[in-house]
């Protein structure tokens, strides 16, 4: 055995989980060495939250997960909460502010995580190759990774790759590869936290509305453990993307109908049509939805949804006809083609923990001799 080739842990990809598990182990007294295929660490670091990183969530916890087995998710955060990350970020003086929702983003660059992650690997010497491509390895004891670099082994391999997500930023399939390979199953592959498309009339509406958005409530009803998510709708070319559709793609499947409160901050729309209707009885309904909504939106909106209003005075509005506006307000329902796929999304997926332990803190002392970080 080559020894100057020969590692307490190899780590397969140089991203967030990679660099994290890397720097935990290093630290822990391991040797360690990253391998990365593409020419830079942490591509996918540099372009999250527009450029700035949106590190972490204050109020993360087990419920924020999706998972075939949600005890490890509580258990994994017991053990490395947000706070642990924050202090790393604090011991670097790296100034960050919270967006919203318990959101921390950086002041300056997300190259200021990619900095501390270098920074805290380079501290715990750890060594990190780029341009590497894998060509094969074994489970056999001592692991052997052979690259194109040469040949590494190692009592621990941690399959920290990624997914399929934004292919032009290094996103592939070669991590659940190899999880296959090693006997491992894998449920069904997909996008999630990604932009829907239309390809049916509602496309011409949300085109002309591009970059325009209102706060609304989603959910998805056909999908049981849905939850809702209230939060910005934004518009584009293509169809519906900002938080909350985001959130609900990753309950969501294809086929499925979507149900959208157009108006989540009034808990009774037709009460409050009503009101304005006595107060304001020659304005028409355009002037009372342009109370919530920028004029474009509403204009566009009546136009769409509620033609046969347009050009009614709020005095002509039966009590019927009040409520109908209200129910399509608060209760609409329509259904995507699609979505944006890998191209811009996260990567959703499950695999089954059967030899590969989904826990960056075992490599420093766990039995086992391959893990898979996501």
């Amino acid at each position: 055995m080559n020894q100057a080739n020969h590692y307490d842990v190899i780590v397969l990809g140089a991203g967030a989980a990679g660099l994290l598990c890397a720097l935990t182990a290093g630290h822990g007294g391991k040797r360690v060495l990253v391998l990365e295929k593409s020419n830079k660490p942490g591509k996918k670091i540099l372009m999250s939250g527009g450029g700035r990183c949106n590190f972490t969530n204050i109020h993360t916890s087990a419920e924020n997960f999706l998972s075939a087995n949600p005890h490890f998710c509580k258990s994994a955060l017991k053990r490395y909460t947000p706070w642990h990350f924050i202090e790393m970020v604090n011991q670097h003086d790296i100034p960050y502010h919270e967006k919203e929702l318990g959101q921390l983003f950086c002041d300056r660059s997300s190259k200021d995580i990619v900095n501390m992650l270098l920074d805290e690997c380079a501290d715990a010497h750890v060594s990190i190759r780029l341009d590497v491509e894998v060509l094969d390895s074994t489970l056999d004891l001592p692991v052997q990774v052979k690259t194109s670099q040469g040949t590494f082994s190692a009592e621990n391999l941690v399959i920290a790759t990624g997914g399929l997500s934004i292919p032009k930023m290094g996103g592939s399939g070669f991590g659940y590869e190899l999880a296959e390979r090693l006997g491992l199953q894998i449920r069904a592959q997909r996008a999630g936290l990604v932009p829907f498309v239309f390809t049916d009339a509602h496309k011409a509406l949300f085109s002309a509305l591009s970059g325009a958005s209102i706060e609304v409530e989603v959910c998805s009803p056909e999908t049981s453990q849905a939850p809702s998510f209230r939060h910005q709708m934004l518009f584009t070319h293509r169809g519906l993307s900002g938080p909350s559709m985001l959130q609900i793609s990753s309950y969501w499947d294809l086929g499925q109908t979507l149900k959208i409160n157009l108006m989540p901050e009034v808990d009774d729309v037709t009460l409050d049509l009503t009101n304005y209707k006595l107060s304001s009885p020659q304005k028409k309904l355009a002037q009372w939805l342009c109370q919530y909504w920028p004029n474009k939106v509403a204009v566009a909106f009546i136009e769409y949804l509620l033609a046969e209003f347009k050009e009614k005075t709020l005095q002509d509005l039966s009590k019927e006809e009040i409520k109908k506006i209200a129910n399509s307000l608060s209760c609409w329902q329509l259904k995507p083609s699609g979505t944006e796929g890998y191209r811009t999304s996260v990567f959703r997926t499950h695999i089954f923990i059967k030899l590969i332990i989904i826990c960056f803190l075992n490599v420093c002392n766990s039995r086992r001799n391959a893990y898979c970080c996501q």
